[in-house]
């Protein structure tokens, strides 16, 4: 998208000018190198960043977002349009290990106004974007020992990159698709989001009328099932099929028995009388990879649920009966990717923090206001879209994304969430904090962040903290362990009523491994608490896991995808999901793939043959 410095509070001239000047000399030496060929391998040599990139990171005061890179390169040349004029090109790399996204800064002679556009390469294990010297109308595109070069300043009337920032699609091929431009989107948001956001923002009080509504309707979402007298064969006896997940540990004298819900939106295969055995896994139908399971937590073995006592609360009636809904990703076919949403999460501060926590020199907790002149789209890319087979909604926004009580309220400015896009921070990783990240090479992982794990921003593609864990895994007794404050509001940052009350619908994601088989779990709660969270996933033996979002079906929406020849079908894991979406000439859009959203999202793609990187 085209933007000018002046549009953007935050992109400062001082700093945009003070960046230009420092590179200039390194690029003049370089980039015919780049151009060449060899620019990859020098690109992937860097792999210190300037010490200079490394302060700026560390360095509590106002910033721009670039400043937030430690890892960026940057290149700038002398550029010239066909119609003779001049200026200056410079292009950032924001992560060269991740390779996706790059900023290009066009400042033409004359006063002309410094222009800024947010540049996607959908192939970054192949390819790479250069500026070369001795190509002043546009960029160099090198895939191997092959070069593209692609006009984008010197056509006329109009521009390769003014009509595609004029245009309206929100991701604008240009150099005959080899890049994408990302243009600014308007993210939908429901009505219920619509009034909560007006609250806060505008009336004064506004945050406890949206947590007392909440509270009111906190049962709302509730489905407890049915628990069918008669038995059938039980699939653990009978011999289950290889390749499932671990089926949850229950309570004996519910084995064989069916449970029946009546919201599933999810057909799966093998089910028998409407019913599904607690605790176990059935294929989703036509979804090669993916299982569903139903359980409540009154059906968990009483083993687990009188484990830990001091670390988690004795359940009530209301959620112990409450139906669970999960689905599991085999992450050996599947890859996972996070976005961000138009709007949230935010990178400003959050208002939960305690006063004393609110640095009043700096616009937020890293030093930024705002990501501009980055742009957010709130929506899957085609590229990436043509693989997806499933999303569900991120986590907290910035609102509460941070800690009012206990010790993580007194360190870190409030210990606010973290999380990352396509290798770029966006808000810094915290220790302490439940995360789920992606590395470059595609591998998910989930654990308690911690200082020493820093080590890993160059190699992470997408992160999303969210609080503190929900289970850990024991290595001692080869068990899951609810985590430690999993009993504890206020320290917990569970969120929910100012007098605890804490039960409503809530989703959480959670990892397993099965014989070297690695799964992915996401789980929606109709009606629960932490404490609930965390004996189901103890059931299902998960090496970790953690709270995403809560209070609402569009804030624990997750939907799969399935395509036979020209034909696409949506499930959504719970029925009521579907509101969330969109429809024109009787087809549904889905959330995410079909249309920007404004919240933060996670999505799955099925994966490719590895390409070869350059």
């Amino acid at each position: 998208m085209r933007r000018t410095i002046a549009d953007s509070k935050t992109f400062r001239k001082s700093s945009s000018a003070r960046f230009r000047l420092g590179v200039f000399v390194w690029a003049a030496a370089n980039v015919v190198v780049f151009a060449m060929g060899a620019g990859n391998g020098a690109a992937q040599k860097q792999k210190v960043p300037p010490r200079n990139q490394v302060e700026e990171y560390n360095a509590e005061v106002p910033k721009t977002i670039l400043e937030l890179q430690q890892f960026r390169q940057t290149t700038s040349i002398q550029v010239k349009s066909q119609a003779g004029r001049e200026g200056v090109a410079t292009l950032v790399n924001l992560n060269p290990a991740i390779n996706v996204w790059y900023l290009l800064e066009v400042a033409w002679k004359n006063g002309a106004r410094e222009l800024t556009y947010h540049l996607e390469n959908p192939k970054p294990q192949v390819q790479r974007l250069l500026l070369d010297e001795t190509y002043p109308s546009g960029l160099v595109i090198v895939e191997g020992k092959r070069s593209y070069r692609c006009d984008l300043f010197g056509s006329a009337p109009v521009s390769a990159l003014d009509q595609a920032s004029n245009s309206h699609l929100i991701f604008a091929p240009l150099c005959a698709r080899r890049v994408a431009l990302r243009n600014p989107a308007t993210g939908h948001r429901t009505s219920l989001e619509a009034v909560t956001d007006f609250l806060r923002d505008e009336v004064w009080g506004g945050e406890k009328v949206v947590v007392l509504v909440r509270h009111l309707m906190a049962d709302t979402h509730r489905e407890s099932g049915k628990v069918r007298a008669e038995t059938v064969a039980d699939q653990q006896s009978a011999g289950r099929p290889s390749g499932l997940p671990l089926p949850a540990q229950i309570d004996s004298k519910y084995a064989g028995r069916l449970l029946v819900s009546g919201d599933l939106g999810i057909a799966v295969d093998g089910v028998e009388k409407d019913g599904m055995i607690p605790g176990e896994w059935y294929a989703a139908s036509g979804n090669p990879g993916i299982y569903v399971s139903l359980i409540r937590p009154n059906l968990v073995s009483p083993l687990i649920l009188q484990s830990y006592k001091t670390l988690v609360n004795n359940l009530d009636w209301v959620e112990s009966s409450a139906l669970c809904h999960l689905v599991a990703f085999d992450l050996e076919q599947f890859e996972l990717a996070y976005a961000l949403g138009t709007e949230h999460p935010k990178v400003g501060w959050s208002d939960h923090i305690l006063p004393q926590m609110k640095d009043p020199n700096l616009p937020g907790p890293d030093g930024i206001v705002s990501i501009a002149p980055l742009i957010s789209t709130g929506l899957i890319s085609p590229d990436d879209g043509r693989r997806t087979v499933a999303a569900f909604t991120g986590g907290y926004k910035r609102t509460h994304g941070a800690f009012k009580y206990g010790a993580f309220a007194l360190k870190n400015h409030g210990t606010h969430y973290g999380f990352m896009e396509n290798g770029v921070v966006f808000s810094k990783l915290q220790p302490g904090l439940a995360t789920i990240f992606v590395l470059r090479d595609g591998s998910m992982q989930m654990k308690t962040w911690q200082e020493a794990d820093n080590k890993l921003l160059p190699k992470i593609k997408h992160a999303r903290q969210n609080g503190v864990p929900l289970v850990e895994f024991d290595e001692v007794s080869q068990s899951s362990v609810p985590g430690r404050l999993v009993a504890r509001w206020g320290p917990g940052n569970w969120s929910g009523s100012e007098n605890e009350k804490l039960r409503t619908i809530r989703a959480g994601a959670a990892v397993q491994e099965n014989h070297g088989k690695r799964f992915l779990i996401y789980a929606v709660f109709s009606d629960a608490t932490p404490s609930a969270m965390a004996r189901v996933f103890q059931a299902y033996q998960c090496r970790y896991a953690m709270l995403l979002d809560m209070n609402a079906l569009e804030h624990t929406y997750l939907a799969i995808y399935r395509r036979s020849g020209s034909q696409f079908f949506l499930d959504h894991l719970v029925k009521g999901m579907s509101k969330v979406d969109k429809s024109a000439s009787g087809q549904v859009i889905p959330r995410f793939l079909g249309y920007p959203d404004n919240r933060d999202f996670f999505y799955l793609m099925r994966r490719n043959v590895k390409e070869v990187e350059p």
